[in-house]
C-alpha cells in the first residue's frame, strides 16, 4: 500500500500544473480542427486529402526501405506541392474566408441591434407580396428567380441588370417574369422593400451533388447563395414548384406557408417578447408618466 502511495505521489509530482488557459486552448484548438475537417469534408479538398494520404504512405514505405532517390525527390517537391495545393484550393479557401468575414460575432453577443428596424430587413408586407407572386406564377408555370439581399451587398450583381427601384408588389414581380417580356430573363434582386434590379446575371453553382434534372435557374440560385448570404426564391418553369436556395443548400417543393416561414427566418425582425423585455423599463416609465 505504501509503494502504491509513493508511486502516485511521484506520478502526480511530475505532472505539470494545468492552468485554465491551457483548458481554453485545448477547447479552441479542438473546435478549429473540427471546423477544418467539416470544411474539408464538404469540398473537393476531401479528395485531395485522400491523395495526400496515399502519397504519405508511399513516402513512409520509401523511408522504411531507405530509397534515397525517391526520398530526395520528395523532399525537394514539398515546397512546390504546398504552393500547388494553395492554387488548387483557391476557390474553396476564398469561400471559407468570405464565410468567416460574414459572421458577425460581436452582433451575436449583443442583446439587440440598434441598426435594425422593428420590421427587420424587410416588412411583413414584402413577405406576403413575394409569396403571393411566387404562388401565382407557380400555378401558370412562369419561371422566376428572386434574390433577396440579407447583410452582404449585391451591388456587383445589380450592375449586370437593369435598374428598377420599385416597391415590391406581386403585380410587379409577375409582370417582370411574364413570358416574352424584356425583363423576364435573369434574376430580380430585392433589397429591403424595393426591387432594385432585374435581368441580373448570377454565378452558377458547380456543386456536383445537385440533381441533374435541375436547370440553369436552380443552379444560379444555389450559386449566388454559395458566395453571398442572400436567399433566392426559384419558381420552376417546367413544374411550377417553388424552391429556396440559402447557404448553398436547396430546399424544393415549398408551399406558400413554408415560403413565408423561410422568409421570416432571414427577416431579422425582433421577437415581440424580446422587445418587450428590452423596453420594459421604458414602458413602465411611460405608464407612470401617464
Amino acid at each position: 500500500m505504501q509503494q502504491i502511495q509513493e508511486f502516485m505521489d511521484t506520478y502526480f509530482r511530475r505532472m505539470p500544473d494545468i492552468r485554465w488557459t491551457d483548458i481554453a486552448e485545448i477547447i479552441i484548438l479542438s473546435f478549429v480542427v473540427y471546423s477544418i475537417l467539416v470544411w474539408v469534408k464538404n469540398t473537393k479538398a476531401w479528395s485531395l486529402l485522400k491523395g495526400v494520404i496515399v502519397i504519405a504512405i508511399f513516402w513512409l514505405i520509401a523511408a522504411i526501405f531507405d530509397m534515397e532517390t525517391i526520398l530526395w525527390i520528395a523532399e525537394n517537391m514539398v515546397s512546390i506541392a504546398s504552393t500547388a495545393i494553395i492554387v488548387i484550393l483557391q476557390p474553396e479557401l476564398r469561400k471559407a474566408m468570405e464565410e468567416l468575414g460574414r459572421k458577425n460575432f460581436i452582433a451575436s453577443l449583443l442583446p439587440f441591434d440598434s441598426g435594425k428596424s422593428e420590421s427587420g430587413l424587410f416588412s411583413d408586407r414584402t413577405i406576403n407580396e413575394i409569396t403571393k407572386a411566387c404562388v401565382e406564377m407557380g400555378k401558370v408555370k412562369t419561371g422566376a428567380l428572386i434574390v433577396i439581399q440579407k447583410s452582404q451587398p449585391l451591388a456587383e450583381y445589380e450592375r449586370t441588370g437593369i435598374d428598377i427601384d420599385g416597391v415590391v408588389t406581386s403585380q410587379l414581380l409577375i409582370n417582370i417574369f411574364e413570358h416574352n417580356t424584356p425583363l423576364h430573363d435573369g434574376a430580380v434582386i430585392i433589397r429591403g422593400n424595393r426591387v432594385t434590379s432585374a435581368t441580373c446575371y448570377l454565378p452558377l453553382s458547380d456543386n456536383m451533388l445537385l440533381s441533374k434534372e435541375l436547370g440553369t435557374r436552380h443552379r444560379a440560385g444555389v450559386g449566388i447563395s454559395e458566395v453571398t448570404d442572400s436567399m433566392t426564391v426559384i419558381v420552376s418553369e417546367e413544374t411550377g414548384r417553388i424552391s429556396i436556395a440559402y447557404e448553398g443548400n436547396l430546399e424544393r417543393n415549398l408551399d406558400g406557408d413554408t415560403l413565408k416561414e423561410r422568409l421570416r427566418e432571414i427577416q431579422g425582425k425582433p421577437a415581440e417578447g424580446k422587445r418587450r423585455k428590452l423596453w420594459k423599463g421604458r414602458e413602465k416609465n411611460e405608464k407612470e408618466a401617464d
